[in-house]
This record gives C-alpha cells, structure tokens and sequence, in this order.
C-alpha cells in the first residue's frame, strides 16, 4: 500500500452544499491539508493560485456552473486612500494596532461571540465555542498572526492596553498580508472597524515592503463581498493570472503571476 509524505498534497472535492453568498446556488469546493515541515511554502503557492486557508486546510471554489467567486489582493505600495477611507482613519485614530503571536484569549472570544451573535447568527459559524475559536486561531502549519486593535488611553499614550474593540488573524506570505478572519465589537460598528482593518493592513504590508494584502473573495452582487472591490487598484485572479484593477476598470496589461 502506497504511503503520501506528509509534504505532497492530497486533493479532494466536497460535496454539493447550498452557496452562502448568492441565493438559489450550490457551492463545492477543492481542498488540501496543510501540513508538514513544506506547508508555509505550500500556502503561498496555493494563495497565488486563489485559494484560501482555515485552520489546516486550504481551500478554493470549485462550482460546476459559477465562478463567481474572484480572488483579489490589493496592490499595497500604490493604494492611496480616497475621501471616504480618509474618514475611516481619522475616526479611528485612537486605535492602536499590535501584531502579536496566534494565541486566543478569552478577552478575544468574547469580541468574535458578540460579533457572531450580532452579525452572523444563521451563518456556519454561528454555534463554535471558545474551544473551537481557539483552534480557528491555533490549528496552524504556517505563519499566522494575531493583530489586536485597542483603544488607546489618552492619559497614558500609544502602547497603553486599552479596551480590545477588533482582531484580525493573518497570514505573512513570501509577498503579502493574507487576512484569514478578522471580527470587531458590534456596538462599535459606527468606526467601520472592517474597513479600518484592511486599510491597517495596506499600511502594515507597505512598512514590511510586502507588495499585496490578500482579501479573499470578490463577489460581485454579494453584499457580504462586494465590498472588497473597492481598495483600488487591486488584482484579481482570472484564468489567465492576475489581472489589475483601478478606478478605469482592467488595464490592458499581461497577466502577472
């Protein structure tokens, strides 16, 4: 009988399930496990290839009819924030962000159940328990980050530990920020702490010269999605390889790998 190393992938396709993101349609997806001493190099080649990664799988969109789903990443070193984004930051400016290891608290999970309860009662996550979160945050082969936002106190300047209103938790790749979840304070929705965290991350990425932060899926008419289009330019993964995004439209250049 024939044994895999634990560092040569494995492929397997999941069943027909109802999509969460566009109505009347069904999902499957492909995925592998991430394992082994190769599995951070793995990562980065499969996020290249758009696919995504939950604990210690990776995994990617493989519909029969869709293709819907639209990997994106944003092109860090040339992103400047519009009026709007402008807003975001200045209304935030007493958050302060600190990238730490990936390690749950209870502090954390009582942010992603608020947030669940709030955001996403009828979703796939809704019933995981701090014993699950705490796997979401450590069942990890790669390397991944926690990045805390905290208010800052006035009183007693930036690295004061304030009150956590959001937490995202990332991945660093050979090229980019990939943001694998990220979860805020609902009664602190008013700050747009979602979009906060992505502009931190454009930020974040542009001081580590790591060209992309990588958003996941881009769903045009999926309000769950959508959003992800507008932190322009960007590039988005069509048959062909990346393609660039601005405010025009795709440009007219090759593909980049």
């Amino acid at each position: 009988m024939t044994q895999h190393s634990r560092d040569t992938p494995q492929f397997y396709l999941t069943a027909p399930s109802p999509c969460p993101y566009l109505p009347d349609r069904s999902e499957r997806k492909v995925f592998t496990h991430l394992v082994g001493d190769k599995a951070g190099d793995l990562n980065d080649l499969l996020t290249h290839g758009g696919f995504r990664r939950s604990q210690s799988i990776a995994y990617r969109p493989a519909c029969d009819q869709c293709r819907a789903c639209v990997s994106v990443r944003v092109i860090a070193d040339e992103f400047r924030p519009s009026r709007g984004f402008r807003k975001v930051i200045t209304h935030n400016a007493d958050i302060v962000g600190t990238m730490r290891a990936a390690v749950p608290t209870s502090e954390q999970y009582s942010i992603f159940r608020a947030y669940l309860d709030q955001r996403h009662r009828h979703g796939g996550m809704a019933d995981m328990t701090v014993l699950d979160y705490a796997m979401m945050v450590e069942d990890s082969h790669v390397e991944t980050r926690i990045i805390e936002y905290r208010r800052r106190d006035a009183d007693s300047g930036i690295d004061a530990r304030g009150d956590l209103v959001a937490v995202a938790l990332t991945d660093v790749l050979s090229d980019g920020l990939s943001m694998v979840y990220s979860f805020f304070e609902p009664s602190e929705q008013d700050r747009s702490l979602g979009t906060f965290m992505i502009l931190d991350h454009i930020s974040r990425a542009r001081r580590l010269g790591l060209p992309y932060v990588y958003l996941g899926y881009w769903i045009e008419g999926s309000r769950k999605m959508d959003y992800k289009g507008r932190f322009l330019p960007q590039q988005r993964l069509a048959p062909t390889g990346w393609l660039r995004v601005d405010a025009n439209g795709e440009l007219p250049h090759e593909p980049q790998d």
